[in-house]
């Protein structure tokens, strides 16, 4: 009998959990401006960033070529991935409670574990057509048509999105006997251990599908470069340098997302109560904040067409500044010379 009021007891608490309180926000005082200002800062900083060079890529036909295209996707997904957590963690840190309700919550669930797989699958896909341009440069333009591309961004984004929110509808009704997340932003791995229900699907689910698309990119990614290294050991000077030059940006940014994945699933995984809360925080949000931060200058400085066109932009403004300038000023000029006459 005490047995079946507690299971009752417990479901009734489950079904109240309609918030939940985010427990990794310092108490700042005054600093929270400043830290609100920095976030301002970087969330704009991204925005403009991979909005530059999304359009750099869109507006110039002679960038209208498989591997920008695929850059463009990866962009876009970072934008996304930012809009998921900035203006979260904007409004959390200006508030003095820090909470979240449970329907909001589970789309930040949706839209940071979508923008995790988008970003490495692109990552693959994106080296699957480094091996293709340097390996098999005579039939590139061939294996890597038009529609081909298509269909592979197609992919990029309709399995990440499916199989999130199979993970979604596996996690929403879950009973839960707490509404406590130790993190700046929702996670699935939090709501789980606070699940009083059975997680072995949801449990498995995730595994399977954590290890089915991790060893897929990786071991694409993997066999792609052996070939290219093969290529650069036996090819010659100018396929050397053709190879720097285009796999550099994306093996940075494979390493800054490898690391800031490795960040995340260590936490998860392991006891973080013995690491200071701000290095716990950092970690938390590193492959958040640093691959949409860095990967469009990476690319912009590294990638030679990107670079120029991107130059000359700026150098057009600057000048149709400058002329405006010139142009009031001698206005102004004119019109003091005039009424000094008078």
């Amino acid at each position: 009998m005490m047995c079946c009021k507690s299971k009752k007891r417990i479901t009734m608490n489950s079904s109240q959990v309609s918030y939940f309180t985010l427990t990794a926000y310092l108490d700042s005082g005054a600093l929270k401006y400043l830290f609100f200002i920095v976030v301002v800062f970087l969330y704009v900083f991204i925005i403009v960033a991979n909005v530059l060079v999304i359009v750099v890529i869109c507006v110039n036909r002679s960038l209208h070529e498989p591997m920008y295209m695929f850059l463009c996707s990866l962009f876009v997904n970072e934008l996304y991935g930012s809009t998921g957590l900035f203006p979260f963690l904007l409004i959390q840190i200006l508030s003095d409670v820090h909470t979240v309700s449970a329907p909001l919550c589970f789309l930040q669930i949706f839209c940071v574990y979508t923008y995790a797989n988008l970003q490495l699958s692109n990552l693959a896909v994106m080296s699957y057509d480094r091996y293709l341009a340097i390996c098999c440069p005579l039939q590139y333009h061939t294996r890597m048509s038009l529609s081909k591309v298509s269909l592979l961004i197609a992919l990029t984004w309709l399995c990440p999105f499916l199989a999130i929110t199979v993970l979604i509808s596996l996690s929403a009704p879950l009973q839960l006997c707490g509404n406590i997340i130790n993190k700046v932003y929702c996670d699935n791995n939090s709501l789980i251990k606070l699940s009083c229900s059975d997680t072995r699907v949801i449990n498995i689910y995730g595994v399977l599908g954590a290890i089915l698309v991790t060893v897929c990119s990786v071991s694409l990614i993997f066999y792609t470069y052996m070939r290219i290294l093969k290529v650069c050991f036996s090819g010659s000077k100018q396929t050397r340098q053709k190879a720097v030059s285009t796999c550099t940006p994306h093996l940075a940014s494979l390493l800054n997302f490898s690391c800031g994945s490795f960040f995340e699933i260590s936490q998860n995984r392991l006891n973080m109560v013995q690491v200071p809360i701000m290095l716990h925080i950092f970690l938390s949000l590193y492959w958040l904040i640093c691959p949409p931060l860095f990967n469009p200058v990476l690319y912009g400085l590294n990638l030679t067409k990107i670079r120029i066109i991107c130059k000359s932009l700026i150098l057009v403004k600057c000048k149709c500044l400058m002329l405006k300038l010139r142009q009031d000023s001698a206005v102004g000029d004119r019109k003091f010379g005039e009424s000094k006459g008078q």
